[in-house]
């Protein structure tokens, strides 16, 4: 990870930060709503339940904000924060800041890959030929599906897309889930610890993963960032899905026809503009947490 020069932490007025915090929470609220309700029902979604699901992360993990690393908080030393981890006295009395040093000291093999796979992937070009189909090696070939959800093709005319197809999944996480046969037919065969170097921005998951670094970074990163990379990780979940194999026009999803000429088209420009999206997260998270502007030469 670059070494970065430290500065003075700037500095947020009580009524400046209170505003902040209420405002986060508001916003974290209404992203969170459909699922929420939906869970005092005991409903399940199989579209949506995955931002909560895949991404273990609840509610209330999202409704707390911080104001990210080199931020000062002034009289925040009586708030409740002042118990929470990864907090530390402030240079001025009664202030408190994210204690940076102390969170990466302490998860410096975390902070290590999660700053790799931000830069790597941010400065590689996006590849935009894999028509997501990541999702349809899933169910290649196999009576039995993950998801009860009914085939849009039926399972014949699934794998017959999948056979007209060059398969080119980059995303470790994806091909893990792929079919027995299904994975000798990708470019390449994918591992854990080849991950930093096989991410690239074209792809929907390592988008979607950007919101999975963004909290696991915890306090480093500004609360407001952190639903923006909700916002895009939910912003493509619905492509993903829409794309899919899955018939889901029951729960108001059109698909993407990516087996035809016009499907692949959508996908590829819905996709082109999420790599854009999520290139400008990473590059936001990388410099709100170190204090300094992504350059190019670092990435």
């Amino acid at each position: 990870m670059p070494a970065v020069a430290t500065a003075a932490p700037a500095r947020l007025s009580r009524a400046q930060w209170r505003a902040r915090e209420a405002a986060h929470r508001e916003r974290a609220d209404a992203l969170t709503a459909g699922h929420r309700e939906r869970a005092v029902r005991g409903e399940k979604h199989p579209v949506w339940d995955f931002l909560f699901t895949y991404y273990s992360y609840k509610p209330a993990v999202l409704r707390r904000w911080h104001p990210g690393a080199g931020v000062e908080l002034d009289d925040a030393a009586a708030d409740e924060r002042a118990q929470w981890r990864w907090y530390a006295a402030g240079a001025h009395p009664g202030g408190l800041v994210v204690d940076r040093a102390g969170f990466e000291a302490a998860k410096p093999q975390l902070v290590g890959l999660i700053d790799a796979i931000l830069r790597r992937t941010a400065a590689r070009p996006g590849q935009f030929g894999c028509f997501g189909l990541h999702e349809w090696a899933m169910v290649y070939r196999q009576g039995a599906h993950r998801h009860p959800q009914p085939l849009r093709l039926g399972q014949d005319g699934t794998d017959a897309v999948v056979d007209a197809h060059e398969l080119r999944c980059t995303h470790f996480d994806a091909f893990r889930f792929f079919t027995p046969e299904a994975v000798p037919r990708n470019r390449e065969a994918l591992t854990r610890d080849g991950q930093p170097e096989r991410e690239q921005p074209g792809c929907l998951h390592a988008g979607m993963d950007v919101y999975k670094w963004a909290i696991k970074l915890g306090p480093l990163v500004p609360g407001e960032l952190l639903l923006d990379a909700f916002e895009l990780a939910r912003d493509i979940r619905r492509l993903d899905m829409e794309a899919s194999p899955y018939d889901l026009a029951d729960w108001g999803f059109e698909p993407v026809p990516i087996e035809t000429p016009e499907g692949k088209a959508e996908y590829v420009r819905r996709q082109r503009a999420f790599a854009e999206r999520g290139n400008a997260l990473r590059r936001r998270i990388l410099e709100a947490w170190q204090g300094a502007p992504a350059s190019s030469d670092q990435l």
